[in-house]
């Protein structure tokens, strides 16, 4: 009997084990969530982050993987088409009516396809109650009310087909060569979101509407909806609307693909004329973890820490080798495919040196497998990760909507549980501790398969006869595994960044700035700080810095050491810790600090939880203090960058950018291509001193601080590390090197790349009279400019497919302003579509713009600047931008009613000196063919 009770008692132990382990995990009980008798699935969350907006996304379970034969590319195709004509908005009456309503199209109104959904986005504002109510019956219409008019079809095509060009280049064609292999043949491999070039430009209407038909339908799709919202009115709103919708009968069966595990290992070696860099990979698939219960999670938390770790220790054995042949490496799991994540190492080689660099990476993940992890590793894995979620816990109630949205798709499409932060807290915070090393390591040891293991090399055409075969590197990793490699050996690291705190400095002033609610602090080393509290980040608190001067203050190669001094003295660290001595000395703390050399000005930015402000001031008092001397990490760190030139021109892309950048530059040395040459002239101990020239005297940095802190508790730690900075009461000042972007026409045509594929911008610069008026009027001219030139080029001749404007203004060294329009579109039509866009800058110019574009502006950006007045970077930018122009504070306050004062009349009066195109530059990047 006591033998059987023993046995009774351990099988009733295993049941309580495995019935705790298979615990379901509980849904938000924040989220309403419904089901209708048609199958339509709802999400809704009250949200108030951002006020006054909500998110919605209609979620399809359709996608590229779901196409017949005669539809490929038709899932992407359908979601075009939700733009271009529904039963209540004909033709683009939708896009129309939500600029009216503040909303931009490509940048909020947006939409995508993948394999296997398609997801539509709108961003509302809902300060006006019936736009909740209208952005429900768009989303109606996108579910089921498609008109599909062959008239708009054949007009679509040729924005499809642009996008599709777009996409083309080196890339493209080595994924289409590999992608079989690593896919296993499967169908993903022949399902690519932009389908077939000549299926797009032959399909019938009638196959388009049976993709429609079949597949659009209420048991395939869900509305989400989170934000300041009403939850049960906006449930009453979703059953009304979505409620008559059918299901067709019979109803096609929504198969569930996958990627298949056969067992087989693959090799796939893929080389291309453009293609820049030498690389190896080795891809170890695995059947993703699901996530809906307990033990699922605990399993994702276990990865989690693994790849923080194999992340972590990759960067510190990469920092300790004496002389790399690798350019990059990367070791991490990911997801992939078809229900499949992997395991990979990723090397980019030195040229010429792709066995050399692999035996060196691989030998850290050998390392691991030998010896595994260390006790100290696992522990600072497990101080990030409770840092990110006691982060994630202090700001649960500033949570944007977009994040919940997020959430809840994958609940939808994945059942991925989404429970909550309150229940994820509670959970991991019972449960971190009793993850092992051992559980970590044997988890890399599943993805260390023998099995479902590809190696995948991608190089220049250049490199093609000295590429290895499958058994070659089949030797070079047996020829690790054999090899002695001693354990991985943890530095030391001490406690804290300082021994002995710097003596703080004195305050000299302080004054109130009252039209942004900020203070001013001058302390006596010559340091400023302005400071603005505010509640829009429960655990943030956002700086910056900035001195004037910069990279152009220096001449020939002490600009070129300038301008990279800052990476690299990054990379060696400060104080007496190297780079990953650092990231070991903060594991467990949100904060950080990053210094920059930009032409004319010395930068510092930082961002830091509230409780650990300290630890940030503390580092960026390192910075500006005691760079850190590394030889070895400065060379590796310069090899590798004149490694990486060696085959840049090969790509199309980075000859063009340089053209470009060399042009408006107006061929100064400073805006000259970095060259081998360049680089090989920087040396160690100049750029230490370029360095200290900038950081190692503080007197005339200005700081801003922006975050949820006291003004008080602050100063006195601002006062320590701040004003306890070095200083030399040494003025630096904006250099004016006297180059611009050249004045004049030109015309500057780049023939590189043999895809029938070009790419155009059009510079138009000049001298102007800056003020925050004509600013906001560029700014206008230039949103205007996106209006039009998407209704002409995109709507109207379908011959581009996301045409981009951007403008941009300084005030030192001189007034000057710039406005730039890029998009792709095929060579033969780059001279026509640069000659329409240069009517559109003659019609503004002549005739002002049409009230109803004024309008869409001004929608538009009093929409963006009600989100922007509630984000901590909106206020730290601005403030820095303003202090550094030397222009007032207060200007904020005049923004609306600047922007309400713009009239056709004043934007005519702008455009004459912004869109005069006296100085105009067109660049065509066109394929080697069009030259002939």
């Amino acid at each position: 009997m006591k033998t059987k009770s023993i046995i009774l008692f351990s099988t009733l132990l295993l049941l309580v084990q495995l019935y705790g382990s298979a615990q379901i995990i509980p849904n938000d009980p924040k989220v309403l969530r419904g089901v209708l008798e048609n199958g339509f699935t709802y999400f809704i969350r009250q949200n108030k982050q951002p006020q006054k907006h909500a998110e919605l996304y209609l979620v399809n379970k359709v996608g590229s993987i779901l196409e017949d034969e005669d539809q490929l590319g038709l899932a992407h195709f359908m979601e075009h088409m939700n733009f271009n004509g529904t039963k209540n908005y004909p033709k683009n009456q939708m896009v129309d009516f939500l600029q009216k309503a503040g909303i931009r199209f490509g940048g909020d109104l947006n939409a995508y396809t993948g394999f296997e959904e398609t997801v539509y986005q709108l961003p509302i504002p809902t300060d006006d109650p019936k736009m909740i109510g209208q952005a429900i019956a768009i989303m109606r219409d996108w579910a089921h009310e498609a008109v599909l008019d062959p008239t708009e079809i054949d007009h679509e095509r040729g924005v499809v087909l642009e996008e599709a060009r777009l996409g083309k280049g080196a890339s493209d064609r080595m994924a289409r060569q590999y992608y079989p292999v690593l896919l296993n043949q499967s169908r993903y491999a022949e399902r690519l979101p932009i389908g077939s070039e000549a299926l797009l430009k032959s399909f019938k209407a009638e196959v388009l509407r049976r993709f429609y038909t079949e597949w659009y339908r209420p048991d395939l799709q869900a509305l989400i909806v989170v934000g300041d919202i009403d939850p049960q009115a906006v449930e009453t709103m979703i059953r009304k609307a979505f409620g008559d919708l059918t299901n067709p009968i019979p109803s096609r069966k929504r198969t569930a693909y996958a990627v298949d595990l056969n067992g087989k290992n693959n090799f796939i070696a893929v080389t291309d004329p453009e293609q820049a860099s030498l690389s190896i990979e080795i891809l170890s698939k695995h059947k993703m973890h699901k996530l809906s219960t307990e033990q699922d999670y605990r399993t994702i938390m276990t990865k989690s820490l693994l790849n923080m770790m194999l992340q972590s220790r990759t960067a510190n054995e990469s920092s300790r080798e004496i002389s790399p042949d690798y350019i990059g490496v990367g070791l991490q799991i990911s997801d992939f495919l078809g229900g499949l994540d992997m395991l990979s190492l990723s090397t980019t080689a030195k040229p010429g040196r792709l066995r050399e660099a692999f035996l060196q990476t691989y030998r850290i993940l050998e390392r691991i497998k030998k010896h595994g992890f260390s006790a100290e590793e696992v522990k600072v894995a497990k101080a990030n990760y409770l840092r990110s979620l006691d982060q994630q816990v202090s700001e649960k109630d500033k949570t944007p909507s977009s994040a919940y949205v997020k959430e809840y798709q994958e609940l939808f499409l994945k059942n991925t549980a989404a429970p909550g932060i309150d229940w994820e807290h509670a959970f991991i915070r019972a449960n971190l501790d009793s993850i092992s090393k051992n559980d970590i390591e044997k988890l890399l040891g599943e993805y260390r398969s023998s099995e479902n293991t590809d190696i995948l090399i991608t190089a220049p055409q250049s490199e093609k006869q000295n590429l290895p075969d499958s058994l070659t590197v089949a030797k070079w990793i047996n020829g690790v595994s054999n090899e002695t490699l001693t354990n991985y050996v943890d530095e030391k690291v001490a406690l804290s960044l300082f021994e002995n705190k710097p003596l703080a400095g004195k305050i000299i002033s302080r004054k109130s700035i009252a039209s942004i609610n900020a203070t001013v602090v001058q302390f006596s080393n010559g340091v400023k700080a302005i400071l603005k509290p505010t509640d829009y980040k429960d655990d943030q608190i956002m700086y910056g810095a900035y001195a004037l001067g910069g990279a152009n203050i220096f001449e020939g190669d002490d600009y070129t050491m300038a301008s990279n001094a800052a990476g690299l003295v990054s990379r060696m660290g400060y104080g007496s810790f190297s780079r990953p001595q650092l990231d070991k000395l903060m594991s467990g703390k949100s904060a950080s600090s990053v210094v920059n050399i930009n032409a004319n000005s010395f930068i510092v930015r930082g961002n830091s939880s509230v409780k650990d402000i300290e630890s940030a001031l503390q580092l960026t008092f390192l910075q500006f203090t005691r760079p850190r001397k590394d030889s070895l990490t400065f060379y590796n760190t310069l090899n590798s960058a004149i490694a990486g030139l060696a085959n840049r021109y090969a790509d199309p892309n980075k000859v063009f950018a340089d053209t470009m950048s060399y042009v408006n530059g107006n061929y100064d040395y400073r805006s000259a291509p970095p060259t081998a040459e360049k680089l090989s002239k920087v040396k160690l101990d100049r750029t230490l001193e370029i360095y200290n020239k900038g950081f190692g005297d503080a007197s005339d940095f200005t700081f801003v601080f922006v975050g949820n802190f006291e003004t008080d508790d602050l100063i006195p730690l601002l006062q320590r590390y701040l004003g306890g900075l070095p200083s030399k009461n040494r003025t630096k000042k904006i250099h004016d090197t006297g180059v611009h972007i050249p004045s004049g026409q030109i015309i500057k045509k780049v023939y590189k790349g043999s895809e029938n594929k070009a790419i155009v911008t059009i510079l138009l610069s000049g001298t102007y009279t800056y003020s925050q008026q004509e600013n906001i009027r560029l700014k206008a001219l230039g949103d205007i400019l996106q209006i039009k030139v998407l209704e002409q080029l995109r709507e109207a001749e379908g011959q581009v497919y996301s045409p981009q404007v951007q403008t941009q203004y300084t005030k030192y060294p001189q007034n000057r302003f710039a406005l730039s329009i890029s998009f792709g579109c095929a060579p033969e039509n780059a001279d026509k579509l640069t000659a329409m866009v240069g009517k559109e800058f003659e019609e503004l110019r002549n005739n002002g713009p049409e009230q109803v574009d004024i309008d869409k502006f001004t929608a538009q950006y009093e929409k963006t600047m009600e989100l922007a007045e509630r984000d901590n970077g909106f206020w730290l930018n601005y403030i820095l931008g303003q202090s550094e122009a030397g222009e007032d504070q207060g200007q904020i306050k005049d923004v609306r009613a600047l922007v309400k004062a713009i009239t056709g009349a004043s934007l005519k009066k702008s455009a004459e000196t912004f869109l005069s195109q006296k100085n105009r530059i067109i660049f065509q990047l066109l394929p080697v063919n069009a030259a002939k």
